[in-house]
């Protein structure tokens, strides 16, 4: 299979898309700092085209500290205000302070399941879930498993954590598969 006849999901048109349906999407994400990483951006992306939150990833990176969450909840007003300052992420308030509160959130929930993935995972049982969706327009903004997440998130102070969001969580950690079923990705993915 030549690079040129390769098949993905249609969504993944630019090089950055690309690169990330390839390498990183839909991947089972076990790690509590990526976990929190992709959580603050698909917080940072409600509005915005992922395309936008991929070109300022790196930039979230340097910002957050590389969403080292015991450095970010030590982020001051002096801190916030060089934030809202910096062009290389999302310059919203609100999504900065979301930022901060959902990393202090992160932290309560470690401390109380041993680790952010124990309970995440938990809205899958421990497992991802395969779909098998022929065309874009059949995947869901939303599912029984993200709403019961986005309530459990919102009840322990997690900001930016609305069911579509979560649900965009959920797919970009591996917790779905919602790799097309013509999609080269899909079942490389599948245990």
């Amino acid at each position: 299979m030549t690079a040129e006849n390769i098949r993905r999901c249609d969504w993944a048109t630019k090089p950055l898309d690309i690169l990330y349906h390839d390498r990183e999407w839909g991947v089972p994400v076990h790690d509590d700092r990526l976990l929190l990483e992709f959580l603050i951006l698909e917080g940072a992306q409600a509005g915005l085209s992922w395309s936008t939150i991929l070109a300022k990833r790196d930039g979230y990176r340097k910002a957050f500290a590389n969403f080292d969450a015991a450095k970010i909840v030590r982020f001051d007003e002096p801190r916030i205000a060089t934030l809202l300052a910096n062009p290389q992420i999302v310059r919203n308030r609100l999504k900065i302070l979301a930022a901060i509160r959902n990393a202090e959130a992160f932290r309560e929930v470690q401390n109380e399941f041993g680790g952010f993935d124990p309970f995440i995972w938990r809205f899958v049982d421990g497992m991802p879930k395969v779909n098998a969706w022929k065309t874009l327009s059949q995947l869901p903004a939303r599912t029984p498993q993200s709403d019961a997440m986005s309530k459990e998130l919102l009840r322990r102070g997690f900001k930016f954590v609305g069911p579509t969001i979560c649900y965009a969580f959920m797919q970009a950690v591996g917790m779905v598969n919602d790799h097309l079923v013509s999609c080269f990705r899909r079942s490389a993915l599948i245990r």
